[in-house]
């Protein structure tokens, strides 16, 4: 059934409005947002969709496509309930929580969302679903806002649900552009553009390990930004002690900027407990692998753009520990299939991978990642598709109206 039809079942009439925003893939800078550094994502076809209607008292009532989830319904205000740790419905009310706190916002909507984003796989479904609620709530109450604000503001919305991220998600899906990628800076943030060279495909796997952003997979990704901050304020205390630093920097890109990396290096070596120097080190050496790619980009070095993937991948493996068995059989496989560079993209734990290959050899890639992967796992290549694609850098958020005549792109008629 398509959303459009099932609007219609649902709540009578036609839906006035489609809204949707894109899931992302992180080429390289994983685990660096929340620590304030440099990230290079793209944003993907593949997106949540809601089709929906204007509701002037204030409820919001949503209803999903997806099996197993069950619709949700709350009034718009500047404190709603959550639901129970892990519900879907805890995305959609931190998006309307923050346009209500924010803005004032108080028209909600009913509404009907699907999605071809693959759920709990690393590929920011969930933030797509907060900003795909944002923009439709930004329209329907006329908040007059720019993309990079009202990322912002949908990172900080999302942080309702529990986790404690950065704000590349919201970012790149709020602002991506066509055939581009995008070097994406915080403090203040900052979105720079820069187009994917002819003749690059990237192509995402997902290894079908579920990367839940709730429970220990939760606890995990929040144990590390606190070992993060423990880490800098470590290295910061020793390079006062040192005489390096009058103070200590209060945050990475000061610390970056204060200290050449193989002198933090060596600092945190001495100073930091190994854990939580291995954390450092990959957080430091992925904001210099983020620079080097945004050139090897520009200038088209495929070769050294894949080192550098390949390197990112060893690093989340081996320092941040966020790799999984799954993660590391995928890459391997790529990179004996022809890939140029593989790493893990997203938090890890399981999700997706990504791989860069020539638009000639991209096809070969599939097979063997199909042949290896996902025949063995038990998946026909019919059912493949939804799990092993080539990404296409698409254009950010919007909400739009749906001509009376017309049905909403995606959404069938």
């Amino acid at each position: 059934m398509t959303a459009r039809r099932a609007f219609r079942e649902r709540f009578g009439g036609e839906a006035t409005h489609l809204a949707e925003a894109p899931g992302r893939v992180n080429l390289i800078g994983e685990h660096t947002d929340y620590n304030l550094l440099p990230v290079l994502p793209l944003a993907l076809q593949r997106r949540v969709r809601i089709v929906l209607r204007p509701r002037r008292d204030g409820r919001v009532i949503l209803e999903t496509l997806s099996d197993g989830f069950r619709g949700v319904d709350f009034g718009m205000s500047a404190a709603i309930a959550p639901d129970p740790p892990g519900n879907w419905g805890n995305y959609v009310k931190a998006a309307a929580q923050e346009m209500a706190v924010r803005f004032g916002a108080d028209i909600g909507f009913e509404g009907v969302v699907e999605s071809d984003v693959p759920v709990a796989s690393g590929l920011s479904s969930s933030s797509a679903l907060v900003n795909a609620v944002g923009v439709a709530v930004a329209a329907l109450n006329d908040v007059e806002i720019g993309p990079l604000p009202l990322a912002e503001a949908m990172a900080d919305a999302e942080r309702y649900t529990g986790t404690q991220g950065g704000g590349m998600d919201q970012a790149i899906s709020m602002g991506g552009r066509e055939g581009h990628a995008a070097l994406i800076e915080f403090a203040p943030l900052r979105m720079t553009h820069v187009p994917v060279p002819d003749g690059w495909r990237f192509v995402v796997a997902d290894t079908l390990v579920r990367a839940e952003k709730s429970g220990a997979a939760q606890e995990a990704y929040n144990r590390r930004t606190v070992e993060c901050r423990e880490a800098l304020r470590g290295v910061g205390e020793a390079a006062v002690a040192a005489g390096r630093v009058p103070v200590a920097p209060g945050s990475y890109p000061a610390l970056l900027e204060a200290l050449e990396e193989p002198e933090m290096l060596a600092i945190g070596e001495d100073a930091l407990p190994e854990v939580l120097f291995r954390r450092f080190r990959h957080v430091v050496t992925e904001a210099g692998r983020v620079r080097r790619a945004v050139e090897a980009l520009r200038e088209g070095e495929m070769e050294g753009f894949g080192a550098l993937m390949d390197a990112s991948h060893e690093s989340l493996r081996c320092d941040y520990e966020v790799s999984a068995p799954e993660l590391d059989t995928l890459v391997d496989l790529s990179r004996r299939a022809g890939a140029r560079g593989a790493r893990l993209t997203g938090a890890g734990f399981g999700g997706c991978m990504v791989a860069l290959a020539t638009d000639t050899g991209v096809e070969s890639l599939l097979g063997a990642l199909r042949d290896g992967y996902f025949e063995p796992a038990g998946v026909t290549r019919a059912d493949a598709g939804s799990r092993l694609f080539v990404a296409l850098p698409s254009r950010g958020a919007t909400c739009v109206p749906i001509p009376v005549s017309e049905a909403p792109p995606g959404a069938g008629a």
